[in-house]
């Protein structure tokens, strides 16, 4: 189990270092955009690839920052329950597993699609979609393998993965 777990532990901490990659890239699309400006230049498509990769970096920060507690979590709800804590992370992490499943599958349909009709961007930089839709298929699919494993984790041990968060006084 410990090869396992250094391995999905290495995989969301590579998502999480690709989406800083893409927060980095959108700075630099910015400053090169002003740059373009400043000196007359063209930067065609720069608030398209921008787009993209903000959007890389949301989706693909996804599984990384739910193990580290960073999202919205219903931790008040769950520190009421006292004793049947366990019971509403087992609802909530199934629930989440199950829709981030459904996600992943239609991120990845979603791509799957648009390489096949090969669909392209409506803006100046005439992208194939499939390519900036990538982010989202992989980054769907990291954060339903995080819930499964931490779903699968309270199941086993009856204790998630999950890094608290601020307002949680719970079991972790």
């Amino acid at each position: 189990m410990g090869i396992l777990r250094r391995a999905l532990d290495a995989l969301y901490l590579a998502g999480g270092v690709i989406a800083a990659f893409f927060t980095i890239a959108i700075l630099v699309i910015i400053v090169a955009q002003m740059i373009a400006r400043w000196t007359g230049a063209v930067f065609p498509g720069a608030t398209d690839y921008a787009g993209y990769c903000m959007a890389a970096a949301s989706f693909f920060a996804f599984a990384y920052a739910l193990n580290h507690g960073a999202h919205i979590r219903v931790s008040l709800f769950l520190n009421v329950l006292g004793r049947h804590r366990v019971k509403g992370e087992l609802w909530c992490f199934g629930m989440g597993a199950a829709i981030s499943s459904y996600f992943a599958w239609y991120g990845v349909r979603s791509m799957w699609e648009s390489l096949k009709w090969n669909d392209i961007s409506q803006g100046l930089d005439r992208t194939p979609i499939w390519i900036p839709q990538l982010s989202m298929a992989v980054g769907t699919v990291l954060l339903a393998i995080a819930f499964w494993d931490n779903f699968a984790r309270l199941i086993m041990t009856g204790r998630h993965g999950m890094r608290s968060g601020a307002i949680d006084t719970g079991t972790e």
